[in-house]
């Protein structure tokens, strides 16, 4: 039976919210009178902060990742690794690697990872903006931290492709991170094991 509303405007906040990932009707109902039971104040502070997110956050112009100005805190910051850098699938990922308080290097965001099911190719992604880094000069190392799904795995041999003609080392995270696993939800210690025991790719591809 459709659920009957007393207030288009309960009705019109519940369909929105419910657009939400992981928020059915019913969760999005009780997030609806919850926020009616908060002050004008305490919304409007809600919706300002979502707002601004959508209008004004920015992608750091190096590696993609999201942050306030032009470029992200980590790539500026002088007392990271700069020769290092770690290719993840997306900032869920970098959050994830940062908490481990393993790594020191700088990060490229891919922006998603190959899946032509999905209708996501190489051209898709921020590949090209990976090997150009590779090619200025500055990095020594490039570690694949993505996920070691079959979509995973084929974005990593095909940046390895890519990135053959430099003379770099390119490793890829230990298998602490079970196949099949989306990084972002390994535990820290697991994680940042994975990302110090990590293994040159042509090793991996010979198992």
């Amino acid at each position: 039976m459709e659920q009957r509303f007393p207030s288009l405007l309960l009705e019109n906040a519940v369909n929105e919210l419910s657009t939400l990932p992981g928020v059915g009707r019913k969760t999005a109902l009780r997030l609806a009178l919850y926020m009616l039971r908060q002050d004008v104040g305490s919304v409007e502070r809600f919706a300002s902060s979502l707002v601004d997110l959508r209008k004004d956050v920015k992608y750091c112009k190096v590696c993609h990742n999201i942050c306030d100005d032009e470029m992200c805190s980590i790539c500026s910051d002088s007392n990271r690794d700069h020769s290092i850098v770690c290719v993840v699938e997306n900032i869920r990922e970098v959050m994830a690697i940062e908490n481990t308080g393993q790594f020191r290097g700088i990060y490229h965001v891919l922006g998603g990872i190959i899946s032509p099911i999905d209708g996501i190719g190489p051209a898709d992604l921020q590949i090209d903006s990976l090997v150009n880094r590779v090619a200025e000069g500055s990095i020594k190392e490039v570690v694949l931290a993505l996920s070691t799904t079959m979509e995973g795995d084929t974005t990593n041999f095909f940046i390895h492709r890519k990135l053959m003609p430099y003379e770099i080392k390119v490793s890829v995270i230990a298998r602490g991170v079970s196949i099949g696993d989306e990084i972002e939800y390994a535990d820290e210690v697991t994680l940042g094991r994975s990302i110090l025991n990590r293994t040159s790719f042509n090793d991996s591809i010979k198992i």
